[in-house]
């Protein structure tokens, strides 16, 4: 087979987290991998859409100088994890190899979707979450177009969450406010915000407060309809879009979401978070004239329900 030369050595961390060099036999990538090659994109942090070709044997990520890829956050240890090739033997010299990525003895953990890992095989779109700090990992011979596939998600799509972010939210807020003008449609739109969640960080750490806004994001998106536009706002505040809802309909689903979220156990490193959300809601109507004042009203509602002593809906 043809294929190409690779170093007859790799670089690893051992137990110890010492890195070492280790001679193997000289091999040569088969040719289906000849042109295949492996990115990192950020996702979800301080460099939004930055890729970082995985280029050598081994990559180390964490907040120390030195390291291949440095996180400056203080959830981040030193040397936290290590993305690396593992090769194997396909005999008559040749080899192929994947790549995988091992914790490093974190403090904080590595997660490779939504579990924390020590070692695991990466596979094409995981996200590797190192603090708070989200990574894709793309691998394939045509990777400039998923590429810029992921970069148009992450202009719809919040990293986080992995539900709709507000530029999405407030683009799809204008089409349905034309759409029920024009058809004589009702539409409604709810607020929600959870309560104390600066406490929660303060209390538990970021990294729990993350994991919270996650949680709950999945936990609302797997109880709405399809056509409901589900979006992270900012920060803690989130937005539901009722396309074809009266005002009672969505008091009866901001209820209903209210409810779900006070019943489920959010448990994070053997912490169990009490997690309440508020709710305000709005309705479309001829006093109204732009999204930002249908915005506005289910906002005013929700500093009510605050007011009110939170954990309740306000319509």
């Amino acid at each position: 087979m043809n294929g190409e030369k690779v170093n007859n050595y790799v670089s690893f961390i051992d137990d110890d987290h010492e890195e070492k060099t280790q001679i193997v036999e000289e091999k040569s990538i088969i040719k289906n991998l000849k042109n295949t090659k492996a990115y990192l994109i950020e996702i979800y942090g301080e460099n939004l859409g930055k890729k970082i070709e995985i280029e050598t044997d081994r990559v180390i990520i964490g907040r120390e100088a030195r390291c291949n890829i440095v996180i400056n956050s203080t959830s981040v240890s030193r040397k936290h994890a290590m993305i690396y090739k593992k090769y194997i033997d396909m005999g008559n010299h040749h080899s192929m190899y994947s790549f995988w990525v091992r914790d490093l003895g974190s403090t904080n953990g590595t997660y490779v979707g939504d579990q924390p890992i020590n070692d695991i095989e990466l596979m094409n779109g995981d996200t590797i979450k190192v603090g708070s700090t989200i990574f894709k990992f793309i691998i394939g011979s045509d990777i400039e177009t998923a590429y810029f596939e992921e970069i148009y998600n992450m202009t719809i799509v919040d990293g986080l969450t992995e539900i709709h972010n507000k530029r999405y939210f407030l683009e799809s807020l204008e089409k349905e406010i034309s759409r029920a003008r024009r058809y004589d449609r009702p539409l409604s739109l709810i607020m929600l915000d959870i309560d104390f969640f600066k406490k929660i960080n303060d209390t538990y750490g970021h990294l729990t407060g993350d994991y919270v806004l996650k949680k709950m994001s999945q936990v609302i998106k797997d109880s709405i309809r399809r056509e409901e536009i589900f979006a992270r706002y900012g920060g803690e505040e989130f937005s539901i879009i009722m396309p074809e809802a009266p005002k009672k309909s969505a008091v009866t689903l901001a209820e209903k979401v209210r409810q779900l979220i006070e019943e489920t156990i959010f448990s994070f490193e053997g912490h169990v978070v009490p997690v309440t959300i508020s709710l305000g809601v709005s309705a479309l109507d001829k006093s109204i004239s732009s999204a930002l004042e249908l915005i506005a009203f289910a906002d005013k509602n929700l500093y009510r329900a605050k007011h009110n002593g939170r954990n309740c809906v306000v319509g």
